[in-house]
């Protein structure tokens, strides 16, 4: 997971144009919808629309907007109806690659996805090829400087978190589905601010790649992560920081 944790971490410190904020609620809009429709509009009992409407609040979404979207999900108010779809792939250097879409049109995104992967370097990978290597997780991030390692280490494992590891200047903290809300929550009465959480897809094993091949990969997710349709891109790349760092700076 590090690789692309510190991929997202770096491109989230840089600012927001109004275009990408536009995308960006698009998409959370479309997560919002589906986790009503699939589980309810009652966040206290649905963990996917808790995670979604954390995120729209993070993302500064208008609390009117948040409210539609749901409520389009349940069925109070009409709207499009989009289907979950999750595509396998492997980019260059045998990295794999799953994307997570939702889409009113299957026939069309998948086109565009498959147009993405040909032009970039990409493969389309029959259904279950890849996604045996990566795991839903709980997925927490905490700067350094936010907690002393052990103190924190005990703190997370207390509410029920199976890992957590230092990657550079992070603390990266891994829990089940089930726990994941439990441990965030945790972490916000201790004071202690997350730079991210979510529910992942975490891969069991990493490729490292390296120079014009490392680029390339990157170029790919950064592809698939601009399609409207995508809400998520999962790699197990392991890419050096410089060029995790260069690659983000260039946008």
């Amino acid at each position: 997971m590090s690789g692309h944790s510190k991929w997202k971490t770096n491109k989230g410190k840089k600012s927001v144009a109004d275009a990408k904020r536009g995308a960006m609620y698009t998409k959370l809009i479309k997560e919002l919808t589906v986790a009503a429709r699939e589980g309810g509009g009652n966040p206290i009992t649905n963990v996917r629309l808790r995670t979604a409407m954390a995120r729209a609040k993070e993302s500064n979404m208008p609390n009117d907007n948040i409210k539609t979207a749901i409520q389009r999900g349940t069925g109070e108010l009409p709207g499009v109806v989009y289907e979950g779809i999750m595509y396998e792939a492997y980019g260059p250097g045998g990295v794999a690659i799953l994307v997570d879409a939702l889409t009113d049109n299957k026939n069309r995104t998948t086109a565009e996805i498959r147009n993405i992967m040909s032009k970039k370097g990409g493969n389309m990978a029959g259904s279950g090829s890849v996604s045996w290597m990566f795991a839903k997780k709980g997925f927490l991030l905490v700067e350094k400087n936010q907690a002393k390692e052990e103190e924190l280490l005990n703190i997370v494992l207390e509410a029920g978190a199976e890992d957590m590891k230092l990657e550079g200047d992070n603390y990266e903290i891994t829990s089940s589905i089930q726990d994941f809300e439990k441990v965030k929550e945790v972490l916000q009465a201790k004071g202690i601010k997350t730079e991210d959480a979510e529910l992942t897809m975490i891969p069991s094993s990493t490729v490292k790649v390296e120079g014009n091949e490392a680029r390339q990969v990157l170029a790919l997710v950064e592809a698939l992560e601009e399609h409207d349709d995508v809400q998520s891109v999962y790699a197990n790349f392991d890419i050096p920081d410089e060029i995790l760092e260069q690659t983000a700076s260039e946008e």
